[in-house]
């Protein structure tokens, strides 16, 4: 089992929900006393609850970012712990008259790796 780290912090605050033009819904709790410093800041992806009662929490999941298993050119290639193999093609703005003749050009080189290691 999993330590986790918790540290509590008490406060009043009024909680907003809204809901954007793409149907999320959008969470602001403005505390009524705002100190700075008093939580840590943060950024994350996760989970968040609000119950009917107006209990929120928000557990942060970590992001699993793989480092790419073989990189050239315009793609990359990485191998995820979830299960998914990921081939990744980046293009600037200025080059999509290419984009066709690039894409060709990266994935034949990323199947020449993958036929090297014999996948």
């Amino acid at each position: 089992m999993k330590k986790m780290n918790q540290s509590l912090v008490t406060m009043a605050a009024e909680v907003a929900v809204t809901e954007t033009e793409d149907g999320l819904n959008y969470v602001q709790v403005m505390p009524e006393n705002p100190r700075p410093g008093r939580v840590n800041p943060f950024c994350g992806y996760g989970r968040g609850q609000m119950l009917s009662n107006g209990t929120f929490d928000f557990m942060r999941q970590k992001r699993v970012r793989n480092k790419p298993e073989y990189k050239v050119g315009h793609i990359s290639l990485s191998y995820g712990e979830d299960g998914y193999d990921r081939c990744i093609f980046i293009l600037p703005n200025g080059q999509r008259d290419e984009f066709a003749f690039l894409l060709q050009k990266d994935i034949r080189r990323i199947v020449a790796y993958l036929k090297k290691k014999g996948l």
